[in-house]
């Protein structure tokens, strides 16, 4: 996390982010217990995990109040409008006013003081409820980083502040989704379970089971499923079943509850027809932890024929494939995809994660989805660039991935997770294209597997066919909770293609979902020299040197060349990539 202050009274320029709760002084009134504790939680899980997520520092908290100081003022704007847009798809939740400002300040322990400081609390009262108002400042810094429509305010008096401040109220994409139409299959979607134990820490077992449930289904070539990115978008909510039909385009809508106590689980399902609101289908499952397995078959074959009682019996057998027997080692699956879906490819992330799945193959030597996965995290990793290739997990990445294939050649997820591997570190860029064909061909409705051929297709050259791939992708994923991954797809399509403003545009997007992701930074500066860009392009070369110190041209030429075993097929890519990162100013 960056932190503004380094101790003493040291003055310095930091974006700062001023919060009040709307209503509080009447809702203390009416329940003062209720209420402080609700404020406890808002703090414990949204402001202070976005905060952190963004790169600030919470400072003091006042009753109805929050203090963030961030290294930039961009930083704090995208952590705002990440609050608000969280805090207003909650009906019933508080309702916040966020001034932000960029000013100069002092830390004082864990007190924060300044102009800065006055001027940002000055903000707050002149945003609407879950609104944010901005200075002029902030509006300049924004400029040309991040997509912003404002309101102008002029500059109206603020309390004890003798000079004029410009003041802007940013517009926020509050608007209902458009309803998306109804594919000429049969469309679903299943939403998160529900953790029903008293365990919360058996809340990735929940999830797990959902995301079998929708592996299995997506399986049926017969039908439209939505892929589970998307379906977690509405984890902890409680959305009508009618609007969900409309944002994801969906007929039918899969709702259920796990329950696991000791040796027993006991699973819950209903399915509700999203256009009508009507119950098509009930049941409840009973059963031993060891025969898990069988309890998803159930679920998974009764839905289908809830939906399509013609759909083939030989669809559904197939659909029930199941990833281990043994119950620890799947548990262990089960951790490592949980705990590496909350974080960045670190490489002590990646140890953690990859550390689970050595455990699980150890218990099952049989376990491919965990080999699978391992290469993922581990090439993963590796193409962040932490180290000078060729980096020794990119070649156990390669080692891994031959390991799942040789262990399971058939399985769709198996096939596109280790083909970016296989094409990439492992220089066999047809025989990544010919397994992520076999995945599609297997499970047309894998999101993953439309984006991995997505990439492949980009470094064969076939830039268009590879946009058209994640256009599928993003439909079948609408609102998925890991934008990042097509975001930065488009990115790179993009700039192979030459359109260095798009690749510049899907950049931006990609790094308002994941601050900092590196491998996105690279093309975002690249992009911006080749535009004539430099300053921004200087600014972003700042950002990412204090990710990687040791990052130079060169290290980016021998990625692609000796890391990717020149993967990239559209003549020239290394000197233009490398010609862009020159000229927005990363050292030779």
């Amino acid at each position: 996390m960056t932190q503004v202050d380094t101790g003493g009274a040291n003055r310095r320029l930091a974006g700062i982010l001023a919060a009040d709760v709307v209503g509080y002084s009447a809702m203390v009134g009416k329940d003062e217990p209720g209420t402080l504790a609700r404020v406890r939680t808002l703090r414990t899980d949204l402001v202070e995990p976005v905060a952190t997520t963004h790169g600030g520092r919470l400072f003091k908290t006042t009753g109805d109040g929050f203090l963030i100081a961030f290294a930039s003022a961009v930083q704090a704007l995208r952590c705002a409008i990440a609050i608000q847009e969280r805090l207003n798809s909650e009906p019933d939740g508080l309702r916040l006013r966020i001034g932000v400002h960029q000013g100069e300040v002092v830390a004082d322990g864990d007190d924060l003081l300044g102009d800065g400081v006055i001027i940002a609390a000055r903000l707050e009262p002149l945003a609407e409820p879950g609104g944010i108002s901005i200075s002029g400042r902030v509006r300049e810094d924004a400029a040309g980083k991040m997509a912003l429509e404002v309101d102008d305010l002029g500059t109206p008096e603020l309390k004890n502040i003798a000079t004029k401040v410009q003041v802007f109220r940013v517009r926020l994409g509050t608007a209902e989704r458009p309803a998306l139409p109804l594919p000429d299959k049969p469309s679903l979607v299943v939403l998160p379970f529900q953790n029903m134990s008293s365990d919360p820490e058996q809340e990735y077992f929940a999830d797990g089971m959902v995301e079998e449930i929708t592996t299995a289904l997506s399986r049926v070539r017969a039908f439209f499923v939505i892929a589970r990115n998307s379906s977690f978008a509405y984890k902890g909510k409680s959305p009508d079943v009618r609007q969900v039909g409309r944002e994801l385009g969906v007929r039918y809508v899969l709702e259920g509850s796990v329950r696991k106590s000791g040796n027993r689980v006991r699973i819950t399902g209903q399915l509700v027809d999203a256009t009508t609101g009507a119950h098509v289908w009930a049941d409840r499952f009973d059963g031993r932890l060891e025969d898990i397995f069988d309890l998803q078959d159930q679920i998974t074959a009764r839905v289908v024929g809830a939906i399509e009682p013609k759909i083939r019996r030989a669809e559904i057998e197939r659909a029930q494939r199941k990833p281990t027997e043994n119950l620890h080692a799947y548990d262990l699956f089960l951790r490592a995809a949980d705990y590496a879906r909350l974080v960045r490819l670190s490489v002590q992330d990646t140890e953690t994660a990859v550390g689970l799945l050595r455990q699980a193959a150890d218990l099952d030597p049989g376990f491919a989805m965990a080999y699978a996965l391992m290469a993922e995290y581990l090439w993963g990793s590796a193409a962040q660039l932490r180290r000078e290739p060729p980096d020794p997990m990119a070649i156990e990445a390669v080692r891994i991935a031959r390991i799942a294939l040789a262990m399971d050649g058939d399985d769709p997820e198996v096939l596109w997770r280790i083909a970016p591997a296989i094409a990439s570190p492992g220089g066999r860029l047809d025989e990544g294209l010919a397994m992520v064909e076999k995945s599609l061909a297997l499970s047309p409705n894998s999101a993953g597997a439309l984006l991995a051929h997505a990439r492949l297709l980009s470094y064969l050259g076939d830039t268009e066919a590879a946009i058209a791939q994640l256009q599928r992708a993003t439909r079948l994923s609408p609102v998925d909770v890991r934008p990042w991954r097509a975001e930065f797809e488009y990115t790179m399509a993009h700039f192979i293609a030459g359109r260095y403003d798009l690749a510049l545009e899907w950049s931006e997007k990609a790094l308002r979902s994941m601050p900092g992701y590196l491998a996105v930074l690279r093309y975002k500066i690249a992009s911006l020299g080749l535009l004539g860009r430099i300053e921004e392009g200087q600014l972003t070369v700042r950002e990412i040197l204090q990710a990687i110190p040791e990052l130079t041209v060169g290290r980016a030429r021998s990625h692609i060349e000796i890391g990717m075993n020149n993967v990239f097929k559209t003549p020239g890519f290394a000197d233009t990539m490398c010609r862009g990162l020159r000229l927005a100013g990363l050292p030779e």
